[in-house]
């Protein structure tokens, strides 16, 4: 088990975050000129890793150094960025989990479960609000069962949605950070809160919580009882507009930071329950 790091009960401000962000990016951006000799010790091996570690390096040496030690156990991913060596470590390929995947998208590429379900057996439920992706599902993951709903704080409304015309990633409820993507179509989706649909497929534990559903995470958390279901790692991806909501609502339920891969994944942030709390 991972040593947690323990969030501060004061708020972090945007400034402030910020203010961490341009430091660590002013290093980083130091770092990278190092070359020949002038490197410290560990730093050659890092400089001939392949180009996919710029997405871990700029965050500087300590984040590339856990990046490659990631890559070199669990080598090729099926994520965007370390989602699937990070989870695999925190459960160490553990057999047969449980997941949520909030936000799920293709059923292979890019995805953060499943590497779980074809080789480690797990099951859970996906939920994505463009029933595009459905098929995918039934073909290429039998133990997944697939929903297309948005996931809210209430049920049975429905939620304005917004698809870029240049590719699904992007889609979201909010208007403005969607406008910022080009043209957009826009679909009326069902509501459901996260508490209501595991109610429902009687789903009674959780191993794992992936929730990727730009700038909505808040509202999708406000409908789930952390406390009761206890997911032992929460993967959530922390845009600047949400991520002091986020850090704040898992300080409330007593989660703590994955410290270790703050440095290997820049868009999301890691959570587990705090062990000092039993």
């Amino acid at each position: 088990m991972l040593r947690p790091v323990h969030l501060f009960s004061q708020r972090f401000s945007l400034i402030q975050v910020g203010a961490v962000c341009l430091l660590v990016a002013a290093v980083a951006a130091v770092a990278g000129r190092w070359v020949g000799s002038s490197m410290p010790a560990g730093v050659h091996e890092l400089a001939d890793a392949p180009a996919e570690i710029g997405s871990a390096q700029h965050l500087g040496e300590k984040g590339a150094a856990v990046w490659k030690q990631l890559q070199r156990r669990y080598g090729t991913r099926n994520t965007r960025n370390a989602e699937e060596w990070v989870v695999r470590d925190h459960f160490q390929d553990k057999r047969g989990g449980v997941f949520l995947d909030v936000g799920a998208a293709d059923a292979r590429e890019w995805n953060n479960t499943y590497f779980l379900e074809t080789a480690l057996g797990w099951s859970g439920l996906a939920i994505d609000a463009q029933p595009e992706f459905a098929a995918q599902y039934a073909r290429l993951r039998p133990r997944t069962r697939f929903f297309s709903l948005f996931v809210s704080d209430a049920s049975d409304g429905v939620e304005q949605f917004y698809v870029p015309a240049n590719g699904p990633l992007g889609a979201t409820s909010n208007k403005d950070f969607a406008g910022s993507e080009g043209r957009v179509e826009v679909r009326s989706v069902p509501t459901i809160t996260l508490n209501d649909l595991l109610a429902r497929e009687g789903i009674a534990r959780l191993d794992f919580l992936s929730m990727d559903i730009e700038l909505a995470e808040p509202r999708a958390l406000a409908g789930f009882d952390i406390e009761r279901y206890r997911p032992s790692l929460v993967c959530i991806e922390a845009h600047p507009q949400v991520r002091q909501q986020l850090i704040d609502y898992f300080h409330r339920h007593h989660y703590v930071l994955a410290g270790k891969y703050l440095g290997v994944d820049a868009q999301n942030l890691y959570f587990m329950p705090d062990s000092s709390d039993h």
